[in-house]
């Protein structure tokens, strides 16, 4: 018999705020590293405004926050964040662990939980305890299976209890707010402070959601000369593809304004 995901609607949103937050995770650690941002530039521009020199921020394989150590954080509102996200996820995938799972030590699947001496499936970081809890959310592999040396069909995992599906919902929920608020990646409507529009010196405001990549309006209106569209208010808007044009813009101005008085 094919196996048939769950609909259950508080399934679905608890998968979403599981996803954000592994789609997410390496914009944090990179967080974690990188000074305070201000509301300008965009957090998420960081990796296409690093100059060609500097050395990139590997995200890949890193040991787990709570295994590492942490002589210098640059953020420590990012670092708290990543720490407490870490935590619930782990625990939670502990949590669901302990009622549902039946799958075989050898099981790749299985979720194994920490010792004294061993961190168990933490050592692979939040991604997989985020894909774990995922996992158990959705019902996934809850049908019978063949293991060698076992003399009856069992299924890796149980279906998981309606108690345990909603305070699953909770943790996701509360996570993936978390780490949108600390990123400025929740829906805010947000002034550009001190950087007027390069082309008609309108006020700049930055609009940030979830689910969308940043955008930038001008105040002015249709007559702003800058070479972008209108929104259907009639404002200029940068999209995404045309922000670094509009931080390049910013930059030439500060410059200008900087720059010497050319002597008589």
């Amino acid at each position: 018999m094919t196996e048939q995901p769950t609909t259950h609607p508080v399934a679905i949103r608890a998968a979403a705020h599981l996803a954000t937050i592994r789609q997410h995770w390496a914009e944090l650690l990179l967080a974690i590293e990188t000074p305070p941002a201000d509301v300008w530039p965009p957090r998420q521009l960081v990796h296409t405004l690093r100059s060609a020199d500097e050395e990139p921020l590997d995200v890949v394989d890193r040991a787990p926050l709570v295994l590492r150590e942490h002589p210098a954080p640059l953020n420590l509102d990012a670092l708290d964040a990543g720490l407490a996200i870490e935590r619930l996820v782990f625990d939670l995938a502990d949590t669901l662990a302990a009622v549902v799972q039946r799958a075989p030590f050898d099981d790749p699947r299985r979720w194994n939980y920490r010792s004294p001496t061993d961190p168990g499936s933490r050592a692979h970081g939040l991604h997989w305890a985020a894909l774990y809890v995922e996992g158990r959310v959705l019902d996934e592999d809850t049908t019978p299976e063949q293991y060698p040396g076992i003399r009856f069909d069992a299924a890796p995992f149980a279906p998981l209890p309606e108690h345990l599906l909603h305070e699953a919902a909770r943790v996701a929920h509360q996570c993936a707010g978390r780490l949108l608020r600390t990123l400025r990646l929740d829906q805010r409507t947000t002034p550009v402070p001190d950087r007027p529009c390069p082309w008609c010196r309108g006020e700049l405001t930055l609009h940030t959601g979830p689910d969308e990549a940043p955008t930038v309006t001008c105040s002015t209106g249709p007559s702003c000369t800058a070479p972008v569209p209108c929104t259907p208010e009639g404002r200029r808007v940068w999209e995404w593809h045309a922000l670094p044009a509009l931080v390049a813009a910013l930059g030439a101005t500060e410059q200008r304004k900087q720059a010497p008085p050319v002597a008589a």
